[in-house]
């Protein structure tokens, strides 16, 4: 993707957490392991700035990698759904 001089996209900013795209069977055995049907997870739209270029289609589950100084690694996982 081609910027401006001095603009960063969202995603390789340093401050947006690692995002990625689970396969379906990800998908099924994280919904299975909270026991919740995949709308029950905190929503994303499919043209969120954080996923932009990930090639993502409403239905897919996100799992987003944090890290922390307290924590360490967390992992939360986003249902994506159409704007």
């Amino acid at each position: 993707m081609a910027t401006k001089k001095n603009q960063v996209l969202v995603p390789d900013h340093i401050y947006v957490p690692k995002h990625e795209i689970m396969t379906k069977q990800e998908g099924e055995e994280i919904l299975k392991k909270y026991n919740c049907k995949p709308t029950e997870l905190p929503l994303i739209f499919a043209n969120d700035p954080a996923i932009l270029g990930l090639g993502v289609k409403p239905g897919d589950v996100i799992k987003i990698t944090r890290t922390s100084s307290t924590a360490g690694e967390s992992l939360y996982y986003r249902y994506v759904v159409e704007v």
